[in-house]
């Protein structure tokens, strides 16, 4: 096949490209390098089925001219502003780089005549629920820019796959680790024990727990999915869950730091936006036959590992 990989040049998107390659496929990947690098792809520069087109995806006139000269079967849609801090400083990166790729992509999809998307989704559209999140669980208020953008796109997926007869793959990501990480709490963590590893500051009470996947998990599950027209939706994820106190323990341990001194900035969120715990029903996705092969312990400390 030839696949579209929107921001492909970022983490999760790169190891979706070498996997594709290594199953024969090939794979176009379009990214606007805003959190991305070629760094992460440079590998696959000299593979003939690997192609980089550094692109703005709301560019329609641009991303029409790459349509124009593949025949895509499918496009799976990793493009986002994943870095929700850094959107709520300025809410326009969600709007732009979230919410606005996901309608581009759509409408050269319907003019094109590409019929399966994967998209990624991700738990901040549930907003800040205590309750074992189901994928039919209702009530969906996001309290972040980015959580709001994916749910709209979410609900312009739906309208897009309803007219055009589309087959659809949203999935909902939790916390993802792993190699070539880019942000989140082990990236930081390691940034500030490198420059002082007597002490790290801890946003929060440290006591924020949620679940996390490792991205070979992820792209396993992603390579699994079926297509058939309509829209599914999946909770992905491990049935464990992670403290940020307890991937603090866990990044020193890998760095080999030992009486580390932590200072917690308090409260229960690390910024505003930040949901302090949740936890996913994986019911569906377990029935669908897969389940995690690393708990969320084991994801951080291989992810701290690979980039400590």
């Amino acid at each position: 096949m030839t696949i579209l990989v929107a921001g492909g040049a970022g983490f999760i998107g790169s190891h979706l490209a070498d996997a594709l390659l290594g199953g024969g496929d090939n794979v176009v990947c379009a990214d606007n390098l805003c959190l991305g690098s070629e760094d992460m792809i440079r590998h696959c520069y000299g593979n003939p089925n690997f192609e980089f087109v550094r692109i703005d995806i709301c560019d329609a006139a641009k991303l029409d001219a790459v349509f124009k000269n593949h025949r895509f079967k499918r496009v799976y849609h990793l493009a986002a502003n994943s870095d929700i801090k850094k959107s709520g400083e300025n809410p326009g990166i969600d709007y732009r780089n979230t919410f606005l790729t996901t309608v581009s992509l759509l409408d050269a999809m319907r003019k094109y005549g590409v019929m399966e998307l994967l998209f990624s989704s991700t738990s901040a559209v549930y907003g800040d629920k205590r309750e074992l999140l189901r994928e039919d669980t209702g009530g969906l208020r996001p309290v972040s820019y980015y959580g709001a953008a994916k749910l709209a796109s979410e609900a312009f997926i739906s309208a897009y796959a309803a007219m055009n007869g589309l087959a659809v793959n949203i999935i909902r990501f939790p916390n993802v680790v792993g190699p070539r990480l880019t942000h989140g709490a082990i990236y930081d963590f390691i940034a500030k024990l490198r420059e002082n590893p007597k002490e790290l500051e801890i946003l929060g009470d440290g006591k924020q727990d949620k679940p996390y996947i490792h991205v070979a998990d992820l792209i396993e599950v992603i390579l699994s999915m079926k297509y058939a027209p309509g829209v599914e939706i999946f909770n992905i994820g491990a049935d464990t869950s992670t403290t940020v106190q307890r991937i603090a323990d866990i990044v020193c341990e890998e760095m080999g730091l030992r009486g580390v001194d932590y200072k917690f900035t308090g409260g229960s969120v690390g910024w505003p936006g930040d949901v302090p715990k949740f936890q996913y029903d994986l019911s569906k996705i377990h029935a669908f036959g897969w389940t995690a092969k690393y708990t969320s312990d084991e994801a951080v400390r291989l992810a701290a590992r690979a980039s400590a």
